[in-house]
């Protein structure tokens, strides 16, 4: 299982993105605007798991 965070500034941009790597075997927990909202996502993600 591959995991990720879908990261763009244009919302219809990362809904394209999820809609074409939506695989059955990619994980796609969280979603971001830029690169510190990323980072965010992804230490609230990093704490879920725990």
């Amino acid at each position: 299982m591959i995991r990720g965070v879908i990261v763009d500034d244009d919302p219809m941009v990362r809904t394209g993105l999820r809609l074409i790597l939506g695989k059955p075997d990619l994980d796609l927990p969280g979603e971001a605007g830029d690169g510190r909202q990323a980072m965010k996502v992804i230490r609230e993600l990093g704490r879920t798991r725990c």
